[in-house]
């Protein structure tokens, strides 16, 4: 009988634990290392599913076809807190606003498009309401902590280890590599996955491996839970807003949330005040807390999925880690144990970098 293949997967948001799910799931034996269960950057999320504009058409399918592995998801591990609430949007001006319609629309995007009434009446609860706004029913949210750690959780039930620590580099032998170096030890294992965002930098390098990715800050802003003011998703100029299932309205000036600048306080106190502006029955809105993080973007925006140049070290990073997570999960685990590569990824190797001219 032939061992399981050792994965080691370092990182613990919701990236790792799809990818963890996934090779456990397929039989493989798993060690998930990572310093919080939920990740450092998924707490920090604005957690929004969509194939929203600004991607060329190759990657829009790539998402959607994310979209639809959420759903699959969910079938398959219930309780998942996911909700296609559909998402409101006017935060671009209404000629780009069409052209995005045309486009989108035209891949197959189901893009409505609202006068000032309709939108009342999608969005009761809001203060003020555009002349024209799109409407895309099949986007939706996640809770992406509290689904990391379901994921990560039936793993475990499923033969997955945990293992609360850092990695602080890569385990070499003979041209390969064979585990981490972490600050409880070494782990080996036949495959080591890089799902750790920003924080893939510094273990990639330590293998001489560089990885293209800045980390810009992002805060989003979380109020005190209060009784239904939004149905769904809401974009407007410079602010992006939900209300999560245990009724948080979180905000940022974008789904990514904006730059913090030098006094964080400030800038949430600043954002927040655009939120009780912006939601009508504001009394009981109060501010909780803030998050400022730090969102792992590819040089050229697109994801970096697969081999990372050595034998025994694959890499996931991304921004939108939230969309694209069970389909990159699945992906990843399927190439990880069939050794074979999946021509859908071909776009997203981190060889793209090297050889361009």
């Amino acid at each position: 009988m032939t061992a399981k293949p050792h994965v080691i997967v370092v990182g613990a948001g919701i990236i790792g634990a799809s990818i963890a799910w996934h090779l456990t799931h397929k039989g493989a034996a798993v060690t998930v290392v990572g310093e919080e269960l939920g990740g450092v950057a998924t707490p920090c999320s604005f957690a929004w599913i969509n194939a929203s504009w600004g991607n060329p058409e190759f990657y829009f399918h790539f998402r959607r076809r994310a979209m639809a592995e959420w759903k699959r998801l969910a079938r398959e591990l219930p309780g998942l807190p996911l909700a296609w609430c559909g998402g409101l949007c006017w935060d671009r001006p209404a000629t780009d606003l069409e052209a995005y319609a045309d486009e989108h629309g035209g891949w197959g995007y189901g893009i409505s498009r609202l006068n000032r009434e309709e939108s009342a009446l999608l969005e009761p609860g809001l203060g003020e309401y555009p002349d024209f706004a799109l409407y895309i029913a099949e986007e939706g949210a996640v809770e992406p902590v509290a689904a990391a750690r379901l994921l990560l959780a039936d793993a475990e039930a499923h033969g997955a280890t945990f293992v609360h620590a850092t990695v602080n580099g890569l385990l070499q032998s003979a041209g390969r590599i064979v585990g981490v170096v972490t600050s409880e030890g070494i782990l080996e294992a036949d495959h080591v996955v890089l799902a750790a965002g920003a924080g893939s930098v510094p273990i990639a390098a330590s293998a001489g491996i560089t990885l293209p990715l800045s980390a810009p800050a992002g805060l989003i802003v979380h109020s005190r839970s209060i009784s239904k003011r939004l149905n769904g998703l809401v974009m407007t100029p410079q602010l992006h807003m939900r209300q999560t299932v245990d009724g948080r309205i979180i905000a940022g000036s974008d789904f990514g949330g904006g730059d913090p600048g030098e006094d964080h306080q400030a800038s949430a106190a600043e954002l927040f005040a655009r939120v009780r502006a912006m939601i009508m029955d504001n009394a009981d809105l109060k501010l909780d807390f803030f998050t400022v993080g730090y969102r792992p973007t590819p040089a050229d925006g697109f994801p970096i999925i697969g081999n990372a140049g050595l034998p025994g070290l694959y890499v996931t990073v991304m921004h939108s880690g939230v969309t694209l997570a069970p389909l990159a999960g699945l992906l990843a685990a399927e190439e990880l144990l069939s050794g074979k590569g999946d021509e859908g990824l071909m776009p997203f190797r981190l060889q793209r970098f090297t050889n361009e001219k």
